[in-house]
């Protein structure tokens, strides 16, 4: 799954280790007997459940759980969390969906929701699945350009927002005609113009529900039908946007209940942002219909904190989260010189384990108290993680999961199931997908191609680009080729190996698409020709944004004389890509520019072969050290 913006951490703060009060004696365990004396139980999947639509999860969630806590927000940083109950929930978006459709005249129109991580965002989220119209969830780091072409192209009809983007909405609108209302969070403003506040809406629609108004409830959804449309870069023209229904989504639901056991005591922790699928699907939504609460995160910083105060039991994150946790607290192990000791109770704890005697929560108590005490479960998605992250935090008893899809899948199409950890590998196909190599070479490794119902609808307005990427066999199935390439083990489970597309990821697993920014750079004049890549520099675990630049000599010689000196083509090119920059997400921007004497290497209708360039470019690196 690639998703997020620039994903900066911040400097987690914990405590000094005092691992007092545990006590080991040593052990001896011959650990190949107790290998051979392992009782071997046969591996099932837990019974799934067999969801259509959100609406099912929604009518069913409101009746089982009404008086469960499902949201936990922090009204500020001094206050405690605040506990809302699925009812309080449930009824807000019925409210709320009232008063979208007969109040304002939103039925079946698209609305684009942009907002940091909220209670609004989830009842805004819920009441578009559950039968207003189509939901369009919206990145809110995009620069202002780009929020406007979202708003565009989805043909919004409406935009609710937060306070913290009334600003960038203050600047757009104008471009934005066709918007009828903008809607904000948290405001009780009643209707004037287009604007509207949000807890407004929730009055108008209490008085239209307790005055017998209850057609929402009623709304019949089509599973099939396109109901979520997500941009999966959000920018240009040329962005693709992914069209998903309301079964691709309870799809989701139903793989993952049948390798995760979640319930009513359990709590997610949200720190990833709400508008990727990853976080709206597996962070709300399965929570969602398992009667689980939700303890949304503050920001970055306050996350040690906020994890210590909600104690949750689930974490979703990207590698960059986890690995940034791993090296905070291993950092302050060592610092507190308790490193040999926490070595050696892993090696002791795991050679218990292995004969059936699980102490490891009781013996790793302390640090699981800087995680909040109760956390039991980390899954990993987006990007590719070392696989020693892993085994440590199995190691010291929380249960960690790799999961793999795109966007285009909704998200999930292959996850580790709780009772078959595979560390290394990015899971194994969900029970509603299957996952192909396709064209494997002599060691098994190939395009994954996947066939699942979480499988998107198509691409918005491109049936071209659409026919690229889904491919239909002789049974008329349709699979999707994901772009990256990797191979199956024995047992069915993936490894990524590497990609086959054009886009770039980073290590948080946010998608650069390279075509997006030369369409850009396409625009200046001085620039002839150019090819954006990621460079792999030594010593940057990070792949740099880089592009190489044929300069227009002829437009440069006229605008600013003739004889220009190297040195001085370099700083006109690089002035017009700090231009551009500016236009672009931070973690877009072009951080390395090399001017080009030769052409690029081309294909017979005229494409720049990138891999043929991103090869010479490694081969100049290999030849200077």
């Amino acid at each position: 799954m690639r998703i997020l913006k620039d994903f900066k951490i911040p400097n987690f703060k914990f405590p000094k280790f005092k691992m007092e009060g545990i006590e080991i004696d040593e052990v001896n365990i011959d650990l190949e007997k107790a290998e051979k004396h392992k009782a071997k139980k046969e591996i099932k999947n837990y019974e799934p459940t067999h969801y259509e639509t959100i609406k099912e999860i929604f009518l069913r969630s409101q009746k089982e759980y009404k008086d469960c806590p499902l949201i936990l927000e922090k009204p500020d940083h001094k206050e405690p969390y605040k506990e809302i109950t699925y009812k309080e929930f449930c009824n807000d978006v019925i409210h709320l969906g009232t008063a979208l459709i007969k109040f304002l005249g939103l039925k079946d129109k698209r609305v684009v929701i942009v907002s940091e991580t909220t209670y609004d965002w989830y009842v805004s989220y819920m009441a578009m699945l559950c039968g207003v119209g189509i939901a369009v969830p919206t990145d809110k780091e995009l620069p202002n350009n780009e929020l406007e072409n979202v708003i565009k192209r989805s043909k919004a009809e409406a935009v609710i927002y937060s306070a913290k983007k009334k600003d960038a909405i203050k600047k757009i609108r104008e471009g934005l005609p066709n918007v009828k209302y903008f809607i904000q969070m948290n405001e009780e403003n009643p209707l004037e113009g287009k604007d509207i506040g949000f807890n407004h809406l929730l009055y108008q629609g209490k008085q239209l529900v307790e005055n017998g108004d209850h057609s929402y409830l009623d709304i019949p959804i089509d599973p099939d039908e396109f109901r979520l449309l997500i941009f999966t870069s959000g920018t240009t023209s040329n962005s693709k946007g992914v069209m998903i229904s309301n079964r691709n989504l309870a799809e989701n639901i139903n793989a993952v209940s049948a390798y995760v056991k979640l319930g009513t005591s359990d709590r997610l922790f949200s720190v990833l942002p709400l508008h990727h699928t990853y976080e709206s699907t597996i962070g709300f939504i399965l929570p969602f219909a398992c009667g689980c609460s939700i303890a949304v995160c503050e920001g970055l910083k306050y996350i040690v904190p906020n994890l210590k105060e909600s104690k949750p039991t689930a974490l979703l994150a990207v590698p960059l989260l986890i690995e940034n946790l791993y090296k905070k607290i291993n950092a302050n192990i060592v610092k507190s010189k308790k490193d040999k000791l926490v070595n050696s109770m892993i090696h002791v704890t795991n050679g218990l384990k292995a004969v059936g005697v699980d102490i490891k929560r009781k013996v790793f108590a302390e640090i699981h108290e800087n995680l909040g005490g109760n956390l039991r479960i980390i899954v990993s998605a987006a990007a590719p993680i070392d696989a020693k992250i892993g085994h440590w935090i199995q190691d010291i008893g929380i249960a960690f999961l790799q999961g793999y899809g795109l966007t285009e899948t909704a998200p999930i199409a292959a996850l580790t199931p709780e009772f078959e950890p595979k560390i290394g590998s990015a899971g194994k196909a969900v029970i509603c997908a299957e996952l192909k190599i396709h064209n494997p070479n002599e060691n098994g490794e190939g395009e994954v191609y996947i066939k699942s119902k979480t499988l998107m609808l198509g691409y918005y307005e491109d049936e071209e680009a659409t026919n690229e990427v889904i491919h239909i066999d002789e049974n008329g199935d349709r699979w999707f080729n994901s772009g990256d390439v990797g191979y199956l083990d024995e047992d069915g489970f993936l490894y990524i190996t590497g990609r086959s597309k054009n886009v770039i990821v980073t290590q948080n697993g946010k998608n650069i698409y390279p075509e997006e920014i030369e369409l850009l750079l396409g625009k200046v004049p001085e620039i002839k020709e150019c090819m954006v890549y990621g460079k792999e520099v030594e010593g940057e675990k990070e792949l740099v944004i880089s592009v190489k630049v044929i300069p227009n000599m002829d437009e440069i010689d006229e605008k600013y004389g003739k004889g220009k000196t190297d040195e001085e083509v370099y700083k006109i090119i690089w002035d017009k890509i700090k231009e551009v920059n500016k236009t672009l997400t931070s973690y877009k921007a072009i951080k390395h520019l090399e001017i080009k004497k030769d052409e690029f290497e081309k294909t017979t209708t005229m494409k720049i072969k990138r891999f043929a360039e991103i090869k010479k470019d490694k081969e100049k690196q290999e030849e200077k050290k």
